[in-house]
This record gives structure tokens, C-alpha cells and sequence, in this order.
């Protein structure tokens, strides 16, 4: 008997420990950082000196195929804070402000009404003005130790920044953010393996080196925030997130759907008291489709609280765990100055990609990524014929409607196979998954900006546009008009009718599809011209548009010079990049483009007239 009463008596301890474990609401940190890829040791990269992340995944769980919703960190904050796609919250353009419905919430505040202790270190960049409620401190001293109650939950975030592409750009800001990073850290540039779309010369290997050796310095810092929480004592009751918010701050990462742009590291450390069967085992890798818009959905649900129904993402996390996915997907719209809409779709094997705009260049001339030196080898070798061929595709003054890739056999997604016979269900499949989440997902992307700006302020948000009464109707009306504009000549017909309907954003598409097809479509010239006295400035600025491809700019010129001076800024920068577009045709504008240079309200359009000013001077003044 007393044996007995031994054992239950060394047993008693680990049986309090784990109900109190089980019963406590866990801690979670967040540490993310900017414009990385996967260039980290633990993901297989042999050239990465990252210790602490590699320590850290040894520790919980890679994820293999985490993926964000956009090439850019400000539309992907949205959708992670939120858990909804930034194109149906109306965040997608780079450089937007939104205003949400009332329930659209910051998940943290639904953390902070569960009783947690909710502290953002300190980038916070959503595209819409968080509420007060949506942190107790948000700062650059935001700290879990600062929280009034030691016992009180907490949930954390540390938002690196030295990763960011301004440091690769800049000599001075790279040389600050690894100073500390002693010799036998910094990489050799001339051992680094470069993407077969990059020229390999020494400024490029210079850009290159500089993102790993800022990577090593970030996870430096990663680091120290791991042995803060052994110091405080609280490691083995909080969970480590680790997250990067898009891909590679370079050209064909940053701002793009690539896997270069979209595929992220991802790590999960749980600790064992907190695990779920078969969630958290230590060194494991997780091939499951991961989002980072399902990351608020599954800080609800490993902290006990329901997840609001508007949620798009999904709880990869906790219990009660919904279907897989199949799919991840992502958006591309406006990046600064320059709009171009692509859409992605992408499972554990393929890559769909939609060009909404066929007929511009992959590389826009955007005054950010421009002033980065590989950017510049990119013109430079270009302009002599010297590029590599990989390198050379992306080049192209426009692109392909559609691009379908094999990740696993090209993982750098140069070889497109949307034209391949042996692709075609392939193909057929993710443009049905592509058109569908449209759809579902109410992207509103697929309406000019204007259009989007004039309806918000009637309706409030750009979230109730595609959701008033009839709004089902709507969307599906302005996803097949897109799509004609897309299939050429074929669907002349069915251009032509959508010019007549009721909705400024369908008729929009109908006079972009005519545009596309230049001079081809000059039979539809009078219903162009007609088109430029439509009540919507994005029509009349399209209607404009393709008059100049059909080389008919006289009655055109009017109403471009005429918009470019519009009171909505919008609908300014929508007429700015025309006449930038149209070339020499601009010459009589130059005085309307030089007067845009004193634009007040919107630097984009500065940067576009100025742009427009340079080609046609045959100079080359830089704005900023």
C-alpha cells in the first residue's frame, strides 16, 4: 500500500502539470521579417548562415509549401491581420487606404477580448488605419514584458525590417544592418548559385550576397528574442511563429506571383504540453498548402476562440481542423505607380498564372525596384543583347495570357506550358480553380480604381461594393467581360455588347479589349469615340486609349489631357500612364504632362508624367 501511495505521489506533479498546461491559454510569438525567401539552412539553402532558425525548426515544424497572397508586404499585412483576401477587402493596390466593415476586425482584438496581452514591434502598414483596439501597445518598444500581469497571456509580434529591399538597394543602410556580423558570417559572393533569370556579373552577386548576409544579421536577432523568452521562463508555454511577408526583395521576387515572390519560410515551434496529436512533433516537415492568410484563423483556434465566419483563410492549427487545402492563391494589382493585374493559382505541383493585362511589360519601369542595382544590369544587358536567355524572357514589351508551370521540374518557373497539349487538363483544371475563386472570393480587383474609389464613397467601404443586392450578378458580368478582352479577335462581338451595359466597370473591359487589338479593332472606332462621353472617367480614359492603338488620337488627346487634370487622383495617374504608353503620340500633351509634374496629392503621378516627359525629351531627370 505504501508503494502504491509512492507512486501516485511522484505521479500527482506531472498530472497537475499537464491539465494546468491544457487549461492555460498559451503564449504565441510572432517573429516575421521582410522580403525573404527560403534562404535558410534548415530549408535545404547550403549557402545560408542561419543558427537560430535552424535551431528553431529543429525544435517545432517546417512548412514546405506556406505561400502569401501577394510579391508585397502591405496588401499581405492585410490579409494576414484580417484573414481575408486583400482583393476582397479592397487592399490590394499597393498603397491604398481602405476602410472596412465594422465586423471586419484585426483578429488581436478578438485576443484581447479572450483576456491576452496583444503588443505589435512595430510595422503595422494594412492598407487601413487599425483601430485602438487592435493592440495594447504598438510601438518600437512594444514588448510580452511589459504587460501589467506576469500570469497574463500574451500574444507578440517582432517585425524585422533589416531585410528589407531598401538594404540590399543601399550601401550604407546593407553596411549598418550587418555590422555586427563578424567575417566568418558574410558569405563570398562568387560561391552563391544565382536564378537563371539573373545575369551573373558582380553587381548582381553583390545584390545577391547582400540578401543572405542580411538574413544571417536578422537571424541574429531572431535569436535573441528565443533567449528572452528562456530568461523570462515562459518558452515552454508560448508558441514561436517564424514568417517572412512575400519573397526576395529583387526583380522577379518582390511584387510578383512567382514562387520567388509568393513562396515564404514558415516555422512553428509548439511546445510539448501544448501539442495536439500529431501537430508540432519536433523536426518534421509539413508539405500541406499553407496560406498566411489562414495564419488568424488558427490564432483563434489555438487559443479557444471561434472563428468569425467571413474568414477566409483556414486554421491549420488547434483542433477541429477544416479540409486541407488544395489551392493557394494570389493576387497582383497595382505596385506604386504602375497597375498590373495577375492572378495565381498554385497546388503542391503547379503554378497558374493570368495576365489581365497581355499587353504590358513584365518589368514597368516603377521608380523603386529601378533604382536597385540588378534591376539596372537587367536594362543595361537588355539594351546590349547580352542578357541570358531565362533572363531575356522577362524582358518581353508584353506577356502571355496565361502561364502554367511544373514546379517540380522547373523550379524557377521558366518554361511555360500553357501552350503544351500534355498540360491541357492540367491547365483546364487551375483556370477553372482561378475562376471560380473569383468569384467566391468577390475580387474586386478586376474594377479600375476609380470605379472602386467613386462607389466607396457612396457605399461606405470597398468591401459592400460586390455585396450589395445584385452584386452576384455584377461580379460574374465583370469577370466574363475581362475575360473577353483577352481572347482577341474572336470575341470582337462580345466586346462590342458589353459596351452597352449598365455598369461603367464591365464597359471599362469592353473598351480595353478593343484597345488590345490596335488597329485591327479600327472598325469599332465610332463606338470608341462615342465611348468617350461616357459619365465614367475609366471608360473615357479606355475609350481614349484604344482610339490612340488604332492610331485614331485626335479626339482622344482631348480627354486624356482633359483627365490627367481631373480632382480624383485616381483617375489622373489612370490617364498619366496612357499618354505614357502611347509613346511619341504624347508629343502634344507635353505641356498637360509638365503641369501634372506639380501634382500636390499623388506622387505616382508625378513619377508617370515624369516618366512620360523623360521618353519624349530624350532625358532622363529622376522624381522621387
Amino acid at each position: 500500500m505504501m508503494r502504491i501511495i509512492a507512486i501516485v505521489a511522484c505521479l500527482l506533479p506531472l498530472f497537475v502539470t499537464s491539465t494546468h498546461a491544457a487549461d492555460t491559454k498559451p503564449n504565441i510569438l510572432w517573429i516575421s521579417t521582410e522580403d525573404i525567401s527560403a534562404h535558410i539552412g534548415c530549408f535545404g539553402d547550403e549557402h545560408a548562415i542561419t543558427p537560430n532558425l535552424d535551431q528553431l525548426a529543429s525544435e517545432g515544424v517546417r512548412y514546405s509549401n506556406a505561400f502569401v497572397v501577394a510579391g508585397v508586404c502591405a496588401p499581405c499585412r492585410s490579409s494576414i491581420i484580417t484573414g481575408m483576401y486583400h482583393t476582397t477587402i479592397g487592399t490590394h493596390h499597393m498603397r491604398c487606404r481602405a476602410i472596412l466593415p465594422e465586423y471586419v476586425r484585426c483578429f488581436s482584438e478578438y485576443l484581447r477580448d479572450a483576456g491576452y496581452y496583444c503588443t505589435n514591434n512595430s510595422k503595422t502598414d494594412y492598407q487601413f488605419s487599425p483601430p485602438k483596439t487592435a493592440w495594447d501597445e504598438s510601438s518600437g518598444s512594444a514588448h510580452w514584458r511589459k504587460r501589467p500581469d506576469p500570469d497574463q497571456p500574451f500574444f507578440a509580434i517582432f517585425n524585422f525590417t533589416m531585410t528589407h529591399e531598401s538594404r540590399i538597394a543601399s550601401k550604407d543602410r546593407y553596411e549598418s544592418a550587418t555590422s555586427e556580423l563578424s567575417p566568418e558570417l558574410l558569405r563570398d559572393p562568387k560561391s552563391l548559385k544565382l536564378p537563371p533569370y539573373y545575369p551573373d556579373t558582380p553587381i548582381v552577386r553583390e545584390d545577391w550576397v547582400r540578401n543572405y548576409n542580411l538574413i544571417t544579421a536578422m537571424d541574429r536577432e531572431a535569436g535573441k528574442l528565443l533567449k528572452q523568452l528562456e530568461e523570462d521562463g515562459v518558452a515552454d508555454n508560448t508558441i514561436v511563429f517564424f514568417w517572412s511577408d512575400h519573397g526576395v526583395g529583387l526583380p522577379r521576387g518582390k511584387r510578383w506571383l512567382y514562387d520567388s515572390g509568393m513562396h515564404v519560410p514558415l516555422i512553428v515551434r509548439i511546445p510539448e504540453a501544448l501539442r495536439r496529436s500529431g501537430q508540432g512533433t519536433p523536426g518534421t516537415v509539413d508539405d500541406s498548402l499553407v496560406s498566411l492568410i489562414d495564419l488568424a484563423p488558427t490564432m483563434l483556434n489555438l487559443t479557444g476562440i471561434d472563428i468569425p465566419e467571413h474568414m477566409q483563410g483556414r486554421a491549420f492549427l488547434g483542433d477541429d481542423l477544416t479540409k486541407p487545402r488544395d489551392y493557394v492563391y494570389g493576387a497582383r494589382d497595382r505596385m506604386d505607380e504602375r497597375y498590373d493585374i495577375i492572378r495565381a493559382v498554385r497546388d503542391k505541383r503547379y503554378k497558374y498564372l493570368r495576365n489581365y493585362e497581355p499587353f504590358k511589360a513584365y518589368y514597368q519601369y516603377m521608380n523603386t525596384p529601378e533604382k536597385g542595382a540588378t534591376m539596372q544590369e537587367l536594362r543595361r544587358l537588355h539594351a546590349s543583347g547580352d542578357l541570358p536567355a531565362a533572363a531575356e524572357l522577362f524582358m518581353a514589351d508584353h506577356k502571355p495570357i496565361e502561364e502554367l508551370y511544373d514546379l517540380e521540374n522547373d523550379p524557377y518557373e521558366i518554361n511555360n506550358l500553357a501552350e503544351s497539349p500534355e498540360h491541357r487538363q492540367i491547365l483546364a483544371r487551375m483556370r477553372d480553380a482561378h475562376l471560380a475563386w473569383v468569384s467566391d472570393t468577390r475580387d474586386i480587383g478586376l474594377m479600375p480604381e476609380p470605379e472602386i474609389t467613386a462607389r466607396e464613397r457612396d457605399l461606405t467601404t470597398r468591401y459592400a461594393i460586390l455585396r450589395q443586392p445584385g452584386a452576384d450578378d455584377l461580379t460574374d458580368r465583370i469577370r466574363s467581360a475581362a475575360n473577353f478582352a483577352l481572347q482577341g479577335e474572336s470575341a470582337i462581338d462580345e466586346m462590342i455588347r458589353v459596351l452597352d451595359d449598365d455598369d461603367a466597370a464591365v464597359r471599362y473591359w469592353g473598351a480595353i479589349g478593343l484597345g488590345n487589338l490596335g488597329e485591327t479593332a479600327a472598325p469599332t472606332a465610332e463606338l470608341m469615340e462615342k465611348s468617350l462621353e461616357d459619365p465614367s472617367a475609366s471608360v473615357r480614359i479606355a475609350a481614349a486609349r484604344a482610339l490612340c492603338r488604332m492610331n485614331q488620337p485626335r479626339q482622344a488627346l482631348p480627354i486624356l489631357t482633359q483627365e490627367l487634370a481631373s480632382e480624383f487622383e485616381w483617375v489622373r495617374l489612370n490617364a498619366a500612364i496612357v499618354l505614357d504608353e502611347i509613346d511619341e503620340m504624347a508629343r502634344p500633351t507635353i505641356p498637360a504632362l509638365t503641369q501634372a509634374l506639380e501634382d500636390k496629392q499623388n506622387k505616382y503621378v508625378v513619377r508617370v508624367a515624369n516618366r512620360a516627359l523623360n521618353e519624349l525629351n530624350g532625358t532622363n531627370n529622376a522624381v522621387p
